[in-house]
């Protein structure tokens, strides 16, 4: 008797143990139709798993669209990078990743394959992998025109502000800022500040460029970079760098900064400057509580919300 009551109870707990194993973790969530635990899109750098909102029904169908185009033509680059484009917008970064790496081996001195996966690359947050893709495309553009780069999700003026070399300098520059590289940043911005042939690629540079030498101790440096910066320029999309170069120039005031974001601009741009004149002026509690707030609230692929959290990953805020 006591032998049958030992072996039901070993079963009970090896029962318990598999039901424990099998737990799905609380903070997944929900695939709506298996009603399985989803996937993480990416992991912050904390190793939280990170999960991209449901795409809305138009992206979707705009995704799928292009994916048929792609099927359609498979040996045309164009198709390939919007494909590739449109499964970023909705959310599948490592989807994406894969197709612009397909494309890269593809079309090997396409810079564009390169540039995109950078940019991917560190949305998951894989700053070292985003650099050597990035770096091999400034390696691809040496000695070549550059060009417009047209826009997946276009401005309130359809007017593409971008180019290709810029726009491959600027990724570069960030994931270099995001390991805090700061050497190595500023030279990927300042060669970004050289394509810049609109005021929204001047104030994008700049407010890196500025908060660079900052970190770096370098406060001339970073004054002068900012005498291209007036209060009234004909910025289309980056109204959030424009005024946080405006705020580091004193053409406005901090509350003034602070109410833009109520007045619609980025959030998480205008809050991890702000963060980070706390951080450089020495008021490290502030910056602490401001980079917790972000990370606490924004959304997860801002690049102001990843330098927010690399910040206090790295112990920079403390």
């Amino acid at each position: 008797m006591m032998k049958h009551v030992n072996k039901c109870l070993i079963a009970l707990l090896i029962l318990c143990f598999v039901a424990c194993e099998r737990k799905p973790d609380p903070q997944a969530e929900k695939d709506p139709v298996n009603h399985v635990p989803k996937k993480s899109d990416a992991a912050s750098l904390t190793g939280q798993p990170l999960y991209s909102p449901a795409p809305s029904d138009e992206l979707v169908k705009k995704r799928d669209q292009r994916k048929r185009d792609f099927e359609t033509d498979p040996d045309n680059p164009d198709k390939l990078i919007w494909y590739g484009r449109f499964v970023a917008y909705a959310g599948d970064y490592k989807g994406a990743i894969a197709i612009f790496e397909k494309g890269a081996k593809q079309f090997p001195n396409d810079a564009r394959m390169l540039r995109h996966a950078g940019h991917r690359y560190i949305s998951i947050r894989k700053f070292d992998k985003a650099i050597e893709v990035l770096e091999r495309a400034t390696e691809l553009i040496q000695g070549k025109e550059n060009e417009i780069e047209p826009d997946g999700m276009p401005n309130s003026q359809n007017i593409p502000v971008s180019t290709l070399h810029g726009n491959i300098w600027y990724h570069l520059g960030l994931a270099y800022y995001l390991k805090h590289d700061f050497e190595n940043a500023l030279r990927a911005y300042e060669k970004c500040l050289a394509t810049a042939d609109r005021p929204d690629n001047v104030v994008s540079a700049t407010h890196w460029i500025y908060m660079i030498n900052r970190r770096m101790g370098r406060e001339q440096a970073a004054k002068d970079c900012l005498d291209q910066i007036k209060l009234k320029m004909d910025v289309i999309e980056n109204m959030g760098y424009h005024q946080c170069c405006c705020f580091y120039k004193g053409l406005i005031k901090l509350e003034d900064l602070e109410s833009s974001i109520k007045d619609g601009l980025p959030r998480e741009a205008i809050d991890y400057a702000i963060g980070n004149w706390f951080l450089y002026n020495g008021q490290n509690e502030k910056a602490r509580k401001r980079f917790d707030s972000l990370t606490s609230n924004g959304s997860w692929n801002a690049f102001g919300f990843i330098a927010a959290e690399s910040d206090l990953a790295s112990g920079a805020a403390k």
